[in-house]
């Protein structure tokens, strides 16, 4: 039981648990703050800690908890401000609490360090939300001292306009299903900062973007970062949308861009990215770091002279040696019989590794309604040649289906 001490202020009281706790610094409480101080969110006791929204808060105190839900004053920069420098200072989990917070306050918070930003008077299922979807135990645990490093695949589009976006969100769905059978988590960052619609396909409605991580900047950009970034698909596929407005790629840092994929790589098993058409140093940069680099054509003369002069391009750069694996999207059979498969090898220096078959009124009807092509017709072509698809991503990354 918590007791306000007669020698102690309500400025400063807090309520005392000897176990580790979630900490809530509020300046008020709304009904009985003995009750609210003895609530338990996701087994842990919640610790109330009621002082002015300025007043500064103890590192080493939030050092020790499990999360830390510290309120926000839109309206006081003081409020702000300590946020923002509590975020800097700990490594514990923060959750923003705010009256009616404005969505420039909430990006604001997030970039600043928060995991999440909640709502007051506070609801106890949104912070059980809040505390639920951070990361677990043992996550931070191997954060902090072994790091993992998942796998990276990078899409490359021999000429704009071959379907690879749709053809990549249909394979990521997909293959984030697969690997939620193995407890393994999949990520894909819309990396074309002009014409990125990738969240649109999936039917997804984002509240932040890679602008976000991006105006972070290094200093902020961790895991907690990243996850509070992403829209999460139904098939547990965690998308990192494109800018909501087109942006310069030469405006795009690409010590950021660097720094945002490989902190995913860290936090996810498997991270896709679609690339822009166009070459900047950032994406060669990603392409080099990949394990494995899908290139989308179409089995036509100019689709093919196209894929050739990136696959020259790579080569030029070092990069001759990955593993890069030619996918020909909207493929019909009857297209053989014009370019053969040796037509192929010879023009590319390399056979094709996956055809997905021509199917666009089956593939426009799923992108329309934001759903995989399986809900819709599981054994059509183009469903079974994502299949394979699927299984021979995850067997050049050594992952069991």
């Amino acid at each position: 039981m918590s007791v306000i001490s007669p020698n102690e202020t309500a400025k400063t009281w807090r309520a005392n648990t000897p176990e580790a706790s979630i900490l809530l610094y509020v300046s008020g409480v709304d009904g009985d703050a003995g009750a609210l101080a003895g609530t338990r969110v996701s087994g842990y006791p919640l610790n109330l800690c009621i002082s002015p929204v300025t007043d500064w808060i103890d590192a080493e105190e939030v050092s020790g908890a499990v999360a830390a839900v510290v309120q926000v004053d839109p309206d006081t920069p003081a409020s702000i401000k300590r946020f923002q420098k509590l975020a800097d200072s700990v490594e514990t989990p923060l959750i923003a609490a705010a009256y009616e917070p404005p969505l420039a306050l909430v990006r604001s918070l997030i970039r600043a360090g928060a995991h999440d930003v909640v709502g007051l008077p506070l609801d106890m299922e949104d912070l059980e939300a809040a505390i639920q979807s951070l990361p677990a135990p043992t996550a931070v645990a191997d954060a902090s001292g072994k790091v993992r490093t998942g796998k990276l695949v990078s899409v490359v589009k021999s000429v704009g306009g071959v379907g690879a976006t749709a053809l990549l969100t249909q394979m990521a769905v997909l293959y984030a299903a697969s690997e939620a059978k193995h407890d393994r988590e999949a990520c894909l960052i819309d990396l074309d900062v002009q014409f990125g619609d990738v969240a649109f396909q999936l039917g997804l409605r984002p509240r932040l973007s890679l602008t976000d991580l991006l105006e972070a900047g290094g200093a902020r950009l961790d895991g907690s970062l990243i996850r509070a970034t992403t829209s999460e698909h139904s098939s547990g596929l965690k998308v990192i949308p494109a800018p909501p407005e087109m942006a310069p790629l030469e405006g795009v840092s690409s010590d950021h861009m660097l720094q945002i994929v490989e902190q995913a790589t860290k936090e996810f098993g498997t991270t896709f990215i679609d690339l822009p058409t166009n070459w900047t140093n950032w994406s060669l940069s990603l392409v080099a770091r990949s394990n494995l680099v899908l290139l989308i054509t179409e089995l036509s003369v100019a689709g093919l002279n196209r894929a050739k002069r990136q696959l020259d391009l790579l080569q030029s750069q070092g990069l001759g040696g990955l593993d890069i694996r030619v996918v020909v999207n909207r493929y019909e059979k009857s297209q053989a019989r014009t370019i053969r498969p040796s037509d192929v090898s010879a023009a590319l220096g390399r056979d094709i590794a996956y055809t997905v078959a021509n199917d666009f009124a089956l593939v426009r009807s799923a992108i329309d309604r934001g759903v995989s092509i399986n809900e819709l017709k599981r054994k059509s072509a183009v469903a079974k040649d994502l299949e394979q698809l699927d299984r021979g991503i995850a067997a050049g990354l050594g992952l069991e289906r």
